[in-house]
């Protein structure tokens, strides 16, 4: 069962950052390293591979906020779940009774990234705006970038402070980002571009008097 604190993306609390119990973590065929974190995924019980333990025609989306770590002393079919080239779900145990009877334990799934008849994501509907929560020291800002809705995961992001151009950030973990600059007592303006292309600005959406640990809500949303 999927964890709802901490996790390999960095979200912490997933009730205080928005993503609730719709959440999964990804093995490492789907993880990619972390590029898959904020990812959403349309889930369903495969009723005709196992009718026990499936809900007929349920489904679930989710949000990918954690990774599943292979355990390669066990077998893939018997334990090891997680581990390569297996894609697999570990959900939150309130998403996995959506679809099917909890005590079911594993069952096959069919999922989908992508709309059936089209090449669009399957989108991440979020509540508000995108939050970024500034963490780090000086001359190294740690920024975990959340709640980030239409394709969920992020592709690249750059860092403008009031009195700097843009600067491109690097992914440090998970949904975590990272510049190695001075930029205390500045605005921070960020421009984050999702994994479908599309690239959103958030000005001056961390105020001049920010401190490290604080987090801020946009207005804006993908």
């Amino acid at each position: 069962m999927c964890e709802s604190v901490g996790g390999a993306c960095g979200y912490g609390n997933l009730y205080s950052t928005g993503y609730g119990t719709d959440t999964a973590a990804l093995s490492t065929a789907l993880f990619n390293d972390g590029a898959s974190c904020g990812e959403c995924y349309e889930i369903m019980c495969d009723y005709q591979a196992d009718p026990r333990w499936c809900l007929k025609g349920a489904s679930v989306t989710i949000t990918a906020t954690n990774f599943c770590p292979p355990n390669f002393a066990l077998p893939n079919n018997n334990g090891g779940w997680c581990n390569p080239p297996l894609r697999h779900f570990d959900m939150a145990e309130p998403a996995w009774e959506k679809i099917g009877i909890y005590r079911g334990g594993i069952v096959p799934v069919l999922f989908q990234r992508f709309e059936l008849y089209s090449i669009s994501l399957v989108p991440c509907m979020k509540k508000g705006g995108v939050r970024f929560s500034v963490n780090g020291r000086d001359y190294f800002e740690l920024v975990l970038i959340s709640n980030v809705g239409g394709a969920g995961s992020i592709q690249a992001v750059s860092i403008k402070g009031s009195k700097t151009g843009w600067m491109t950030m690097s992914r440090n973990w998970g949904a975590n980002w990272q510049s190695n600059a001075y930029l205390n007592g500045q605005s921070l303006t960020f421009r984050v571009t999702t994994t479908d292309g599309v690239t959103k600005l958030f000005q001056d959406v961390v105020p001049p008097n920010w401190a490290f640990g604080q987090s801020f809500p946009s207005s804006v949303q993908f």
